[in-house]
């Protein structure tokens, strides 16, 4: 049946993609590798269910498909400054592991227990996602690929407790006659995009450095925050005016590793409190101020000089091609290519 390979081929190329991506990133891609692993190892387990019916992978393939959510979660946590307690989130597999173990006394609403993880993982990565102060350890070259690729990484938790609502439904009212290809959309859907939305997340985030000082200073600041007023117009324009002022004196936007916890450490401002600044100001994100910045450069560099578009676009402080001329297209309303011939 064309259910059955199908979880095999998933498997073997999402294993191929921890080992290029161990090679390629090595200790910046282990978290990512592990979850493929995971994700990998699920998608056999399926496989050799549905094809071996052996009882064994009854009680694996639910404890598995539970931890595929929490190492999402945190490894999109990982791209904040507040580093949610690993311990809290294991107790969703543990509930299923005794749930699997207690099998033989009851019948645990195993899939019900699932759907509702899912579901409740997918929300918060959605709410995580809206909230760019939690950004702090992406760069701004990577910060709208992260943003999005966590988004779709809560909306495909959303789609697994959908799959395991219509799985369950199957069998209660079909005796599971189309299990199999419910299973065969899910693992063609699902897997893949959540993995590629993971593994952007992961590789395109900083490895947090050890807390000094001035960084524990900046800490304590933050969990007093919760207790203070809502920031001022005042308030926003005067911290405004101080990243302007780093902006335009040090040429900061120049490094394309910025990330918003350099920002905070280079301003002595927690994080929140500049983004939430710059919001006001700007309305827009921080990271597209941080781009403006960038192609303003970017247009001296074309007007004054004769390097090549790759060069003015490395040398301004982005990371890829596509990201410079979308945001120059955004800025200046033309590409690069038109703003060099317009301007001669």
């Amino acid at each position: 049946m064309l259910s059955i390979p199908i979880p095999f081929v998933v498997s073997l190329l999402l294993t191929l993609l921890a080992v290029n991506l161990y090679f390629r990133y090595q200790k910046r891609a282990i978290t990512s590798c592990i979850f493929l692993a995971v994700c990998a190892a699920t998608t056999s387990v399926v496989g050799l269910r549905w094809g071996l019916n052996w009882p064994i992978f009854s009680y694996i393939q639910p404890v598995l498909a539970s931890l595929i959510p929490v190492l999402a979660w945190q490894l999109f946590s990982h791209t904040s400054s507040k580093r949610r307690v690993a311990l809290l989130h294991l107790l969703a597999p543990i509930l299923v592991c005794a749930m699997v173990a207690s099998q033989r006394f009851w019948s645990p609403p195993l899939d019900a227990i699932l759907t509702v993880i899912y579901l409740l993982y997918g929300i918060a990565l959605l709410k995580h996602s809206n909230q760019d102060a939690l950004m702090v350890n992406v760069s701004f070259s990577h910060w709208e690929g992260v943003k999005k690729a966590q988004s779709i990484a809560g909306w495909m938790l959303l789609f697994s407790a959908s799959i395991d609502a219509f799985m369950s439904l199957d069998f209660a009212f079909n005796g599971g006659r189309y299990a199999p290809y419910i299973l065969t959309v899910a693992h063609l859907i699902l897997l893949p995009i959540l993995s590629v939305a993971v593994v952007t997340a992961g590789v395109n985030t900083q490895q947090q450095s050890k807390h000094n000082d001035v960084e524990k200073t900046l800490t304590k600041n933050s969990k007093n925050e919760s207790a203070t007023p809502v920031m001022s117009e005042q308030q926003a324009r005067e911290i405004s005016a101080q990243f302007d002022y780093l902006m335009t004196s040090s040429e900061l936007y120049l490094d394309p590793d910025l990330t918003l916890s350099k920002l905070s450490r280079k301003l002595l401002i927690p994080a929140k409190q500049i983004s939430t600044a710059i919001n006001l100001v700007y309305q827009q994100n921080i990271s597209k101020v941080i781009n403006e910045y960038r192609i303003q450069h970017a247009k001296q560099a074309i007007l004054s000089s004769d390097e090549t578009i790759t060069q003015v676009f490395m040398n301004s402080g982005f990371q890829t091609k596509s990201n410079f001329n979308r945001e120059f297209a955004r800025i200046v309303g033309m590409t690069p290519s038109e703003f060099r011939k317009q301007s001669k």
